[in-house]
């Protein structure tokens, strides 16, 4: 795994969650996690993961992920195995 993606790894499992991660990390970091992304309506994706399919909203026009968006990948990360350490490992 890049730096890159473990810093957004981590930030996503700091507390307080935090309001300034741009959502293009996050996807980046999901494909190197072996995610497959696909478009769908209007700023929606669909994110297919170890199995498990979860949609998000793209923010916009600010780049940056909302909390409650943070903690719904944090969520899906804990179920999938993740926690915030090297995914890796």
């Amino acid at each position: 795994m890049q730096s890159k993606h473990q810093k957004t790894l981590t930030a996503i499992f700091t507390n307080p969650i935090s309001a300034n991660i741009k959502f293009k990390d996050i996807e980046s970091l999901l494909v190197a996690l072996g995610a497959k992304i696909s478009e769908r309506e209007g700023s929606r994706i669909a994110v297919v993961l170890d199995g498990q399919v979860r949609v998000f909203h793209r923010p916009h026009p600010s780049p940056n992920t909302d909390k409650g968006a943070v903690m719904s990948v944090r969520r899906w990360l804990i179920d999938l195995g993740y926690n915030g350490a090297k995914a890796d490992e």
